[in-house]
């Protein structure tokens, strides 16, 4: 399945992997970002759970690179949707090694979610993301917003997290506030807070969402094994993280600087 964003050049691949029937799943998206706290919480939900892969999404406005895995082997950037069915409650997850960097990309990209997730009956998007700080916090403070004030009112009476994000954040840039912003799906976004440094891994702030994933849903993930889990792991998101930032870096500034 492809799909192309109106009469631009840039076009989405789309590739459906699982034919898995979902009833009224939550889908939580955590895409690169700020301290990287999303992508964080969302791939350790993934590993911890076994999910499965659902779809994968491609397009030619990621930044013309392969990464070199463990194998040796090349493997190009992705953002993959997976799925996980509970006695309790169906997800998808949303995770990847980049989001769409220019505006209009973005849009459409959340435009592709957002009618997957309308097509398959979603009850709630939950998007996660970071507020950059100028020093690592001990202890992170989590954030609420959407744009459903009902859903936001009883999630922070809920799980007694901090009633106003006003004036605390600027814009809400990224998959993380245009998918809630475009959707008619009740949507949250919880920010958490973290270092604001390009190269830094927010952990501490992912523990913090993952608590409160966990607190809502039962999933059955003990957040403190996060810190242990994703530290051996910090190395690998973090040269990914570099290189793309790099690749981005050159781009706009109309220069190269590598060779390859």
């Amino acid at each position: 399945m492809r799909a192309t964003a109106g009469n631009t050049k840039m076009s989405w691949k789309i590739t459906k992997l699982n034919n898995e029937n979902l009833k009224e799943p939550v889908l939580i998206a955590g895409l690169p970002g700020i301290g990287n706290v999303g992508k964080i919480c969302a791939d350790f939900i993934i590993e911890e759970l076994k999910a499965k892969k659902m779809f994968s999404f491609f397009s030619n406005s990621f930044p013309n690179s392969v990464f070199v895995n463990e194998k040796n082997l090349i493997e190009l950037p992705s953002i993959t949707m997976h799925f996980i069915s509970t006695k309790k409650k169906d997800f998808l997850i949303l995770t990847g090694d980049i989001q769409p960097q220019e505006e209009k990309d973005c849009y459409d990209f959340c435009a592709i979610i957002d009618k997957i997730a309308s097509d398959m009956k979603t009850s709630k998007i939950i998007t996660l993301g970071g507020i950059g700080l100028r020093e690592e916090p001990a202890s992170p403070k989590v954030f609420a917003s959407g744009n459903s004030k009902k859903e936001i009112l009883e999630f922070i009476k809920a799980h007694n997290i901090e009633k106003n994000i006003f004036g605390i954040v600027g814009p809400i840039m990224g998959v993380s506030g245009v998918l809630p912003g475009i959707t008619k799906i009740p949507s949250l976004i919880l920010l958490a807070e973290t270092f604001g440094h390009p190269l830094y891994a927010g952990i501490k702030g992912a523990r913090e969402l993952l608590k409160l994933l966990e607190e809502e849903y039962r999933l059955g993930i003990d957040a403190t094994k996060i810190e242990n889990e994703m530290k051996a792991r910090e190395e690998d998101l973090l040269k990914k993280t570099k290189k793309l930032r790099e690749i981005t870096d050159a781009k706009q500034e109309k220069t190269i600087s590598y060779i390859g």
